[in-house]
């Protein structure tokens, strides 16, 4: 055997070499990369934590900004983009809006770590 030739048991045998299979179709797997690159974003897992770990499962606004130390339209920037990323369902209560998790959806994150 030539020093270029790999040894005889580092080469991949066909026998010993599981046939490969997608477990997600090409729309799945790009669903879930846009709901990845929606929750990669420290303030909003931030902002599932709080939400999560909230008495009732839900939180406003106001509750968020004082608990992250930041200003209002930043916090309302990253519940807008969750919301329509359909991580976060809204109820509207008066002039206040209370936030919770659309647990549906996350569980396909929890699904893939699985």
């Amino acid at each position: 055997m030539s020093p270029a030739e790999p040894a005889p048991s580092s080469r991949p045998s066909r026998e010993r070499t599981p046939a490969l299979r997608a477990t997600l179709s090409r729309e799945q797997a790009e669903s879930t990369a846009a709901l990845l690159r929606v929750v990669s974003d420290p303030t909003r897992l931030q902002i599932l934590s709080l939400i999560r770990t909230s008495p009732d499962g839900a939180s406003r606004v106001a509750d968020l900004t004082r608990a992250l130390g930041l200003r209002q339209p930043t916090v309302s920037h990253h519940l807008k983009v969750m919301t329509e990323a359909e991580i976060l369902t809204r109820r509207p209560a008066g002039r206040e809006v209370w936030y919770m998790i659309e647990p549906a959806r996350l569980d396909a994150v929890g699904d893939l770590l699985r």
